[in-house]
């Protein structure tokens, strides 16, 4: 081999291991994870699932609440519905033919339902007015108007009422509850009232 194509050879070899010796290492080392930044992720994480836990646990007392407090609003309108109810009937009126003071048929049952509503309430305490229609003596009609009145007194006690909760008063003609002079007006006022005086308060259905 020639001296010059030696020295080539050489030096190339050379060029070659300096280049291998010189080149970096450009190899990315996987990072270590860090065990702080692990614990505080599940940490958050965790907090986050407690947070939403905590958030529906607070809606759904509330809409408990709500429901409960709907349903007691409920049952106190549906209370008040029945009393009022229970007072109508009690108060609710009979009429008379005129010049009479017997209990018609019809309004038999009327006082009916008041017996059964004073049985259920041994507390309540009634008074009957009895009223006529405009014809007639004041004193007359004063004397009709009380018959009216124990009638009805009458048919409750007889039908299980002590007599001691039931007061009668005679208003005659004084108290019409229709104005006219006709028979339209005079059927109307011929008439018993009742009037709740006593244990009016809670009132149970029978």
């Amino acid at each position: 081999m020639k001296p010059v194509s030696l020295l080539f050879v050489i030096g190339l070899g050379a060029a070659v291991v300096a280049a291998g010796c010189g080149k970096k290492n450009t190899e990315q080392v996987a990072p270590m994870a860090n065990p702080d930044s692990a614990a505080a992720a599940e940490r958050a994480r965790q907090d986050s699932i407690d947070a939403a836990r905590a958030a529906a646990d607070c809606a759904a007392q509330a809409e408990a609440e709500r429901v409960a407090s709907q349903r007691a609003s409920d049952s106190a309108a549906a209370a008040a519905r029945a009393a009022e109810g229970i007072r109508n009937t009690v108060t609710a009126m009979i009429h008379f033919d005129y010049d009479k003071s017997n209990v018609r048929s019809e309004d038999a049952g009327i006082l009916d339902q008041k017996v059964a509503i004073l049985q259920a309430n041994p507390e309540l305490r009634i008074r009957v007015g009895g009223h006529c229609d405009e014809r007639g003596s004041d004193e007359y009609n004063l004397a009709l108007g009380n018959r009216r009145a124990q009638a009805a007194k009458q048919y409750l006690v007889s039908h299980g009422i002590d007599a001691s909760r039931i007061e009668t008063q005679s208003w005659g003609e004084e108290r019409p509850a229709v104005d006219g002079h006709d028979e339209g007006a005079w059927s109307q006022n011929r008439r018993d009232e009742f009037e709740i005086i006593g244990g009016g308060d809670n009132l149970r259905q029978p």
